[in-house]
């Protein structure tokens, strides 16, 4: 199989678990959809609390000693939220949301393009961060087969269905953000010849988990976290673990 392959299954997958999303969504009354909505909350705190852990993680230790992991995600989301908020990353993904939206489904009221940008929004960011995005997409660009990828694509696909079912085409519009984040990394692992270390999957995997906290409270209505401000942290925690080991 060709490299790129997973993210085109990936791709797949979630098109086709959002549009049967949508087509249950739009038979269910609101308390409904609003029901959906809060167990999407809960499952994402599970599923931010299984990758947090990561800041556990022996390897991490191992690089950067005991008492650093936690020093290394505090510093990643401070420093991330710092650059990200500078550059009006929420902003400007609202705005690429309620661009795509106006492109997709035309004009609506402002309830509605709320609902799109948080349903974009919301499931970009959980089918784009974790161990099996950063892995899976590294590993089909090196040649070491999509496996992780598939994987990935069969559980997307059933959390896109229950997406779809509370946010509607905003769940499609994320296809954009897989294509962009997962391509790329498949380019990187094409250029980079090796995966990422041990130690530095768990930093970002640990604020990966986070930055889904972050996503959870927004969808349980708790507070309105600028999570898209803060994603410039995945790339400042590798690079703390690298600046941390290097002076060990």
């Amino acid at each position: 199989m060709f490299p790129g392959i997973g993210t085109i299954v990936n791709v797949a997958a979630v098109l086709v678990g959002a549009l049967l999303g949508i087509l249950l969504g739009n038979r269910l009354p609101m308390r409904t959809r609003e029901v959906v909505t809060d167990a999407l909350g809960l499952v994402t705190l599970l599923i931010a609390a299984t990758n947090a852990v990561a800041v556990l993680d022996p390897a991490l230790a191992a690089a950067v000693g005991d008492s650093a992991p936690m020093l290394i995600v505090l510093g990643a989301l401070l420093i991330g939220g710092i650059v990200g908020s500078l550059l009006g990353i929420e902003s400007g993904v609202v705005s690429f949301g309620g661009w795509l939206q106006r492109r997709l489904v035309g004009p609506t009221g402002s309830a509605e393009r709320q609902r799109f940008i948080e349903g974009y929004v919301a499931s970009s960011l959980l089918f784009c961060t974790g161990p099996l995005t950063i892995l899976g997409s590294l590993n089909d660009g090196l040649g070491n087969g999509a496996d992780q990828l598939f994987l990935k694509s069969a559980l997307d696909g059933f959390a896109a269905i229950a997406f779809a079912a509370s946010f509607g085409w905003g769940v499609v519009a994320s296809v954009v953000t897989i294509v962009v984040v997962q391509g790329s990394l498949t380019l990187a692992g094409l250029a980079l010849g090796d995966v990422l270390p041990d130690a530095h999957l768990a930093a970002v995997t640990a604020v990966g988990g986070l930055l889904l906290v972050g996503m959870a409270l927004r969808l349980l209505r708790v507070r309105d976290v600028p999570v898209a401000d803060l994603l410039p942290a995945l790339v400042v925690a590798p690079l703390l673990v690298a600046g941390v080991a290097a002076f060990r």
